[in-house]
């Protein structure tokens, strides 16, 4: 996994040479992946209102406790001043389902935000994020997550 996490990395220099940067997605809806704790797909949308940037992230993940589980953030994201770069941040609810080898699966119910950076290069979002997680129930837990990721955009605005 770290040989992947440096391979995204490594390419981040080539794509700022080959590419255009926008601090507005080219459409409404990106797919991709994130790698990290959790490792899975992400799907985001962004709201009509261009001037507002609010947009909805859904990610579907694995982590490496044995862990499946469903994400979903709304965020609120703004360009960094002077650099191609954009922040986000938002609330986020969560659903999942832990495996127990010996004992039944257990359901997580939780409470999470997402914070990050981000830029977009032609159709593509690179983005870097943190995501704390507040596990509710079957019983509290606390749990800090993060990942790199990339997204294509499809169509056009």
């Amino acid at each position: 996994m770290r040989l992947l996490i440096t391979l995204l990395i490594g390419t981040l220099p080539l794509l700022a040479q080959a590419q255009s940067y926008s601090h507005t997605p080219p459409s409404q809806t990106g797919l991709g992946g994130v790698i990290g704790n959790p490792s899975g797909l992400t799907l985001k949308v962004y709201g009509t209102d261009r001037s507002s940037f609010t947009a909805y992230d859904f990610l579907l993940a694995y982590d490496l406790d044995r862990f499946f589980f469903f994400n979903l953030h709304g965020l609120y994201e703004r360009p960094l001043p002077d650099s191609p770069l954009n922040y986000f941040l938002g609330p986020g609810v969560l659903l999942g389902v832990r495996e127990r080898p010996r004992d039944d699966n257990e359901m997580v119910l939780g409470l999470s935000a997402n914070i990050g950076i981000n830029f977009f290069a032609e159709r593509f979002e690179v983005f870097l994020q943190l995501t704390p997680r507040l596990h509710l129930l079957p019983g509290t837990e606390g749990d800090l997550g993060g990942g790199i990721g990339l997204r294509y955009y499809f169509g056009g605005r």
